[in-house]
């Protein structure tokens, strides 16, 4: 059982890690492309975007973040295939679980904030803000990723249950 901030957002990390390469596995590469509306990030984009957000826990690690000055060079990762969006997700998962692993909860209750300027955006104890992001977040995009692949009759892994792809009596 995990005794810390940093090792309790470990394991969630662990957790939605595998229900999010399990989703990634299944999205096809001759469908990067393709998106359900001209207002939705593409389907390859929105993969990549899953892949990339662990790498985001690096500007937590600090007290503040200017969102525009540190993102001023800023490109969205777009993996190329589907061997290129699994090696940057399982990199950058691990990654973040390596910034994480002797962070005490001092360090993870400690405020952080982004900022764009004088402007604050956010602000909240790192360890709060850094779920949120990470896993939260990370949810939301792997959700909307599910919705893609039912509307382009891919199917549908399951994550924390059986889905009508896979109505597996291990669930029941």
């Amino acid at each position: 059982m995990p005794n810390s901030i940093a090792q309790s957002l470990i394991a969630d990390m662990k957790q939605e890690g595998a229900f999010s390469r399990t989703i990634l596995e299944a999205v096809p590469a001759d469908k990067y492309d393709w998106q359900p509306h001209e207002r939705s990030m593409s389907l390859g984009m929105l993969a990549s975007h899953i892949a990339e957000t662990p790498t985001w826990l690096g500007s937590m690690m600090g007290d503040v973040f200017d969102f525009g000055t540190g993102m001023a060079d800023y490109k969205p990762f777009a993996a190329a295939d589907r061997g290129e969006l699994l090696a940057a997700f399982d990199e950058n998962l691990a990654g973040a679980i390596a910034l994480l692993e002797d962070k005490d909860d001092d360090f993870m209750t400690r405020i952080w904030k982004g900022v764009k300027g004088d402007k604050e955006l956010m602000a909240g104890p790192r360890g709060t803000i850094s779920r949120s992001i990470l896993v939260h977040h990370t949810a939301h995009h792997r959700g909307q990723l599910t919705v893609y692949l039912r509307l382009l009759d891919v199917p549908v892994p399951p994550t924390y249950g059986p889905t009508a792809d896979f109505p597996s009596e291990d669930w029941s």
